[in-house]
């Protein structure tokens, strides 16, 4: 009678699941996923829950029914405090599991670049509780603008910081929701007035992108309204106020995009890390001194055959997870192990109604075909039936209406200030 190994996963991200699922179908293995939330999440669509087009429901599925099929697998909500990696025992809360392997994929917060104090002027787009409470501000903005046309000049003014994909597919939805979506929806005010702002401080949007698709980039969002400003390094923050090199903006809302690091638990295990606080990981997506312990996503540093460091893009981190995945059923046969391979599929972003780049290797997207491939790959990924459903459907309203269904603030007016979710 074969053993049966215990593996435990700390994430339920894009790389977690994956391991999950491949793991999923081996007998001899028992499988325990731990996460904060209970739910996995489709980060890519967070934007979109932001600016109201889709509800939190659309892109998030209860982890447990992801796993409900999978009789060897047990979920477990609760936040790792610790591991000790001779007696391999993982702690969560009052609580300790023993392992033979162990995959850490627990994902990237908001970065500010050690400027921790921006953070209380910015809203960052990492989680849902982010993206929700990105909506009620944006919502808020144009209900107290009606409410105090006056001061609507200074309320409809949204600033993002960062010029990556997040950023930009922000900027697009934004401007959208204002100048388009929601413009007949106010008497007082004429909310196609909104100013959008994107700063980056870099000399292009989407620098991991093609020039050519970056410049369009930047053409389209100007179409749209959008005040894009390049080579901009920002210098401070405060409220309502961003400083740059050359000088000041005012805004009502300000968005933080401009880039994400580990989660700090990477540093507290013990591993050498990168500046960024990236674990440093060997061919095997492991560590030399700890083979039995995966890490991937966006809390390794892994530096392909030509020198490059991979980026933390949730291809990355899926890859990976069904690589730690093979590797440990081939241990278990006692295979040799095999180096990780990234297989790089392209790039996507997307800039507004019917507007996208993509970057499929040689192939180069923009416009309408590139929103199709965006919209077709987003939809392929999406986990859960009802959500790649849900979403068609919104989608295709949103796309033949202008409309954008999920403009609900869900706190009172009188706690408006609290995160009440």
């Amino acid at each position: 009678m074969k053993e049966t190994k215990e593996v435990v996963i700390v994430g339920a991200g894009f790389g977690g699941l994956q391991a999950v699922k491949k793991l999923a179908k081996r007998k001899d293995l028992n499988i325990t996923l731990i996460d904060r939330a209970n739910h996995h999440l489709f980060q890519p669509l967070l934007y979109q829950v932001a600016t109201a087009v889709l509800s939190p429901a659309d892109i998030a599925i209860p982890s447990r029914s992801l796993t409900e099929n999978c009789k060897n697998v047990t979920v477990i909500m609760s936040n790792v405090t610790a591991i000790d990696k001779e007696k391999r025992i993982i702690f969560f809360n009052d609580r300790a599991l023993k392992y033979d392997y162990l995959i850490l994929a627990m994902g990237a917060k908001t970065s500010y670049f050690g400027n921790k104090e921006w953070e209380k002027y910015t809203i960052g787009l990492k989680s849902l509780t982010d993206a929700l409470k990105l909506r009620k501000k944006i919502l808020f903005s144009f209900e107290d603008a009606e409410n105090y046309p006056e001061n609507a000049g200074k309320l409809l003014k949204y600033i993002i910081i960062g010029g990556g994909p997040t950023g930009v597919e922000l900027a697009g939805s934004i401007a959208e929701l204002s100048h388009n979506i929601i413009r007949k929806d106010f008497r007082k005010i004429d909310t196609s007035k909104a100013e959008v702002i994107l700063i980056e401080g870099g000399a292009r949007l989407l620098p991991t992108f093609d020039a050519g698709l970056s410049d369009y980039s930047k053409q389209s969002l100007e179409k749209r309204g959008v005040k894009v400003y390049l080579n901009t390094k920002v210098k401070n923050i405060e409220e309502g106020r961003v400083f740059t090199e050359s000088r000041m903006f005012e805004a009502n809302t300000i968005i933080w995009a401009a880039g994400v690091e580990p989660v700090p638990f990477s540093r507290e295990l013990g591993f050498q890390t990168d500046r960024a606080g990236r674990v440093i990981v060997n061919k095997f997506c492991s560590v030399d001194s700890n083979p039995e312990i995966f890490i991937i996503g966006d809390m390794a540093a892994f530096t392909d055959d030509e020198g490059k460091l991979l980026p933390g893009v949730s291809p990355v981190a899926m890859q990976q997870g069904r690589y730690a995945a093979r590797t440990i059923v081939n241990d278990i046969k006692k295979k040799e192990r095999t180096p990780f391979r990234y297989i790089d599929k392209g790039s996507m972003a997307t800039i507004g109604r019917k507007d996208a780049v993509a970057e499929l290797g040689k192939v180069k997207y923009k416009g309408l075909f590139g929103w199709l491939s965006w919209l077709g790959l987003h939809i392929f990924y999406l986990v859960g039936f009802k959500n790649k459903i849900s979403i068609l459907l919104t989608w295709m309203w949103s796309y033949l209406t202008f409309g954008a269904g999920a403009r609900v603030i869900q706190s009172p007016i009188d706690v408006k200030d609290t995160e009440v979710y």
